[in-house]
């Protein structure tokens, strides 16, 4: 037994502060991996061209809509969160600032949804035409990801003739109109977003070339 106990001490020294344990127990009391999500969009465009909010890609006061999945218990909000750019609180660690800061109602875990602009590029009528979907925001996330993104107003749409239509609502999934200048009927319809986890920005834009 003399030989024994230091032997059993060494083990359990071992098994307490050995990196796998220590990455586990860190998930367990809290430390949320950030993971990339990139919001991506496609529509069938009808001689119409660059689809993307009024002020841009990047338009600080654009609202995306969307609900969110807990990373730990996989409960999914009710009811859609509103994010924008110009709307930023602190970090819940007091370093920085995010764009989100919300704790899941089924099990209190808080997370946070930060974007990053500078990623995103209209929706025109060539991607549309190929069946690709055109970038729009990225978000990093902490302890939930963003799901269901909801189509709603503020949009704005080109003809292929140069005709701008602004303020566009897209709550109900497409737009027609008639371009007086290009002479032709123009719409936008099946209406589509999906969110691409881990996003490798180096290849971001070779995907849609």
């Amino acid at each position: 037994m003399v030989f024994l106990l230091p032997f059993a001490v060494y083990i359990i020294i071992i098994i307490h502060f050995h990196p796998i344990q220590n990455t586990r127990r860190g998930r367990e009391l809290g430390n949320p991996k950030m993971v990339n999500f990139l919001l991506k969009i496609m529509a069938d465009l009808e001689n119409l061209t660059n689809l993307q909010p009024h002020g841009g890609c990047d338009d600080p006061l654009f609202p995306f809509y969307f609900k969110f999945k807990c990373g730990v218990c996989g409960e999914v909000s009710s009811k859609e969160t509103c994010v924008s750019l110009n709307e930023t609180v602190p970090m819940p660690n007091g370093r920085g600032t995010t764009n989100l800061v919300q704790k899941c109602k089924f099990c209190t875990r808080e997370g946070t949804a930060t974007m990053i602009p500078g990623r995103g590029q209209p929706l025109t009528n060539e991607l549309s035409e190929a069946g690709k979907f055109a970038p729009l925001m990225l978000f990093d996330c902490r302890g939930f990801e963003p799901v269901d993104f909801a189509f709603g107003s503020g949009w704005k749409v080109q003809s292929i003739a140069g005709t701008t239509f602004e303020h566009v609502d897209l709550s109900a999934g497409e737009f027609a109109e008639y371009d007086e200048e290009g002479r032709c009927p123009v719409m936008l319809s099946n209406l589509r977003a999906s969110f691409d986890v881990g996003v490798d920005m180096a290849t971001l834009f070779m995907d849609n070339t």
